[in-house]
């Protein structure tokens, strides 16, 4: 019997093996959600040095960087590797309806915390309608005249 060369094969066995290693988000997941008028960000950021964090908005692009150093040294021997070291970046891109200058962060127990402040001119306000008295009201009652105009009761005007 005859074994056909599939050369794709291969290529695809390499190709699956080097994404099974690569995580789909290295170094930074992160929740999104609106708390009143407030946006608030929650980055993951375990092992990072506070002082490594970058936070940088440009126009309506926000940019978080950090970095996590690996463990060297003369006598390291990793016997397991699976967190990510190195340079991590994320962008939020933010829209109109947020006021870009009063962004906060903060850090603690590994989890950045951004808070965007939602922009005054962006947020749902009443607006009351004005009575004007002076302009004449018509109320529909009874009619007690013969030509058909209706008769505003006495009491209505007051």
């Amino acid at each position: 019997m005859a074994t056909r060369y599939d050369p794709f094969r291969d290529v695809d066995r390499v190709f699956n093996s080097v994404l099974r290693q690569v995580p789909a988000n290295p170094g930074m997941p992160l929740d999104l959600y609106r708390d009143g008028d407030e946006f608030v960000a929650e980055l993951d950021l375990p092992g990072v040095d506070p002082a490594s964090i970058d936070i940088d908005v440009e126009e309506h692009t926000l940019t978080i960087s950090a970095k996590r150093d690996a463990h060297t040294g003369e006598h390291v021997q990793w016997l397991s590797h699976e967190r990510p070291t190195g340079t991590f970046a994320r962008q939020l891109t933010l829209g109109n309806g947020v006021a870009l200058d009063g962004i906060k962060a903060s850090y603690r127990d590994g989890v950045l915390t951004l808070t965007i402040p939602v922009a005054e001119a962006a947020k749902p306000r009443k607006i009351s309608v004005a009575v004007d008295n002076s302009a004449p009201t018509t109320i529909e009652g009874e009619s007690t005249e013969s030509n058909g105009a209706t008769r505003v009761p006495e009491s209505a005007n007051a």
